[in-house]
């Protein structure tokens, strides 16, 4: 596995971690050992996104900083393999 598909599934084991976590804490809202995992999560997806976007440009069309043009539409998109 190549390192820009490393970071991806990195990004996506943090993001469903995340979504769980979310649901949890909807039923559990004083559970702090899953709202400390929650925001442990969410600074590591983070910091992963900001690696992945450095290195191979962005996951979203939000993440576009390109003030020039919409960069966002450049292939290869980010699920695409090549």
């Amino acid at each position: 596995m190549n390192e820009k598909n490393r970071l991806l599934a990195v990004i996506k084991k943090y993001d469903f971690a995340l979504k769980e976590l979310n649901l949890y804490l909807d039923t559990h809202p004083n559970c702090r050992r899953a709202l400390s995992l929650f925001n442990q999560y969410r600074a590591n997806k983070d910091k992963a996104v900001n690696e992945y976007t450095s290195k191979y440009g962005s996951l979203t069309a939000e993440q576009n900083n390109n003030s020039e043009r919409w960069a966002w539409v450049d292939d290869p998109w980010p699920w695409e393999r090549r």
